[in-house]
């Protein structure tokens, strides 16, 4: 089972190159402040715009670099069947702890095409799969009954939910027991999610503030009700930062904020406009948090 606050990786660039020794220092910051796991290549990674050969780098990177102290997640999905189940083969060999694999993107398949695409990879790999159901990206639902009937098969593991529709939650933790892991997708609706029966997030904020993130799920774990609110409260103007402009731009800049990393990201993305940085900035600064520059 995965749970907690779990991190949907970026990815450092430098004058167009992966900055390797600085995916691993970001590796490390997860690990030293409490993250639960780790997502390679996903949306906040830019795996759109990854080559195959970085691709599996990153992957071995963030499984050498984590060395089994917390899961690895990796993303593996594409809109082909074939090449997701080439991708998902290659982050099984490496070593990953499961697959994190998106409805499939612009083919807009029905929802028997879903159910196969996703049975298809399932019987060529022998690795968990986490389902990702981001329609605001993909323009495909995964629909409940499809989810339900994904579930029954044993290495679909669970799913990443970026729907904001809460109602689901209860409803999939009632209908599919507790071995289905239920994970969020988004930062904002987390702690909604964790009530309704949810068992994490994977999170663009944790890439920020770890400890903060990990703090909030702890404390729901634990019950601690009060400590549980305080840091969902305190943590959601940054949720709302993160997403104030295309994904990765506001995160890879607060990153470059705590020098962790540069801002770059890479084309058709463009780098955070001079408002969102002033959105950013000011969110970090109301977090208490030593900003390495600034604008």
């Amino acid at each position: 089972m995965f749970k907690g606050s779990l991190t949907a990786l970026i990815t450092p660039f430098e004058n167009g190159e992966i900055d390797y020794d600085r995916y691993e220092a970001i590796i490390e910051y997860q690990i030293n402040n409490g993250t639960s796991g780790i997502i390679p290549c996903g949306t906040t990674g830019e795996a759109p715009t990854l080559s195959s050969e970085e691709h599996k780098r990153l992957v071995e990177c963030a499984v050498k670099t984590s060395n089994g102290r917390i899961p690895v997640i990796a993303g593996s999905g594409t809109n082909s069947t074939a090449q997701t189940i080439e991708k998902t083969k290659i982050v099984k060999d490496i070593g990953a702890d499961a697959a994190l694999i998106v409805a499939p993107y612009y083919n807009k398949p029905t929802q028997e095409g879903l159910y196969l695409h996703f049975k298809a990879v399932h019987d060529a790999v022998d690795i968990p799969i986490i389902i990702y159901n981001v329609p605001s990206r993909t323009v495909c639902q995964i629909e409940y009954d499809t989810v339900c009937r994904l579930a029954e098969l044993p290495r679909i593991a669970g799913i990443k939910d970026a729907t904001s529709n809460l109602s689901r939650t209860s409803k999939l933790r009632r209908d599919l027991g507790d071995d289905f892991c239920l994970l969020s997708g988004e930062d904002a609706t987390a702690g909604g999610y964790l009530a309704q029966g949810g068992d994490g997030c994977i999170s663009v904020s944790s890439n920020i503030v770890p400890d903060l993130c990990a703090r909030m799920h702890d404390s729901w774990e634990k019950r601690k009700i009060e400590d549980f609110l305080e840091t969902q409260y305190k943590l959601m103007e940054l949720h709302e930062a993160m997403f104030c402009e295309s994904s990765p731009a506001p995160v890879k800049y607060a990153a470059s904020l705590l020098g962790l990393c540069s801002e770059e990201v890479r084309a058709p993305l463009t780098p955070a406009s001079e408002k969102c940085k002033m959105i950013v900035n000011q969110t970090m600064k109301n977090l208490g948090l030593e900003l390495k520059k600034a604008i």
